[in-house]
């Protein structure tokens, strides 16, 4: 692969990405992890090989100093919540700044990961910026460009799964906005072999790959099974539409990161799942590992058991 430069391995994907990255790599700085800030990568420093650098990707000097000798770059940055400016920001014009100093820099490789659902009509503000995102990436001459399109990710430390367990540890109910929205999750573990497949195979070079799991569940589906698994089961309350939509507002006026947003009940007007017409892992040579066989041994009490448990699954599907 030589030397690979990632933009957002400081995240809950990029930490996945950067450690297989890093098994599969050339030795001493052979990764380098973009970041805004040195304290949000710490715990990367242990890989071997991999190199911190303290970087604003939205600069467009910064950005292409830093790719100056790398083979292959892979972008992760994402939001889930802002306002359209944000989502244009990071979605939109940081993957055309990063087209151009791939170019400048003599990159020969992009693999770019996008979102299930990007769609230039979609309902939602991210699913419109994650399209415009494509349509950048897609239009670079000149530069070998991979697009995987993941449904929402699950795995250790994830913000999905734990948040609802977590809820569910404090609440007696879960009112829900968006019961009956669904999905087709995939293992993080998963994604990161993808992001390694495809800077390992040219076949990848040009292809859209929708990143899934083996089944669909509905949101009550996956909040219930969240309560089971952590031991905390509660009744799960589909909420109207319009009550959904005021809950979420209310979430927003919130200091932090909201739980749910409007734009994210928006994103799930439209099913979240394969469209099958497009590759998917398999056409890489994984076969996804379904949620029943990895959300227990994270969302359990278990701990240190659960956790080899989980480690071992991980390594054996290298």
């Amino acid at each position: 692969m030589g030397r690979v430069v990632v933009l957002g391995g400081s995240g809950f994907v990029g930490t996945h990405v950067c450690e297989k990255l890093v098994e599969h790599g050339g030795g001493a700085g052979s990764l380098r992890v973009l970041t805004r800030r040195l304290g949000h990568a710490r715990h990367l420093q242990p890989l071997p090989g991999c190199v911190i650098d303290q970087v604003d990707v939205h600069d467009d000097t910064q950005l292409r100093h830093a790719l100056g000798q790398a083979d292959a770059v892979v972008n992760l940055v994402a939001i889930l919540h802002g306002r359209e400016a944000d989502f244009q920001k990071v979605h939109v014009e940081l993957p055309r700044r990063l087209v151009r100093a791939c170019q400048e820099a003599g990159v020969r490789r992009l693999v770019h990961v996008s979102a299930l659902g990007a769609a230039a009509d979609g309902p939602s503000h991210y699913q419109r910026s994650k399209a415009g995102g494509e349509d950048a990436v897609r239009a670079a001459h000149g530069l070998g460009w991979t697009i995987l399109r993941p449904s929402v990710i699950f795995g250790e430390r994830d913000r999905f799964l734990n948040l609802f367990a977590s809820l569910q540890r404090r609440f007696p109910l879960m009112p829900l906005a968006g019961a009956q929205a669904r999905f087709q999750p995939v293992w993080v573990e998963d994604v990161a072999r993808a992001v390694v497949a495809c800077l390992e195979r040219r076949d990848s070079i040009g292809q859209v790959y929708e990143c899934v799991g083996p089944r669909v569940y509905t949101l009550a589906d996956l909040v219930r099974l969240a309560g089971r698994w952590a031991g905390v089961p509660r009744p799960v309350v589909p909420l109207p539409a319009w009550l959904g939509r005021l809950q979420a507002g209310l979430l927003e006026l919130l200091p932090g990161e909201p739980l749910m947003s409007r734009d994210n009940l928006d994103s799930m007007r439209v099913d979240n799942v394969a469209s099958g017409r497009l590759p998917d892992l398999r056409a890489l040579g994984i076969e996804p590992a379904a949620l029943e066989a990895i959300a227990p041994l994270y969302l359990g009490q278990g701990g240190a058991h659960h956790r080899r448990n989980l480690w071992r699954m991980a390594a054996r599907r290298g």
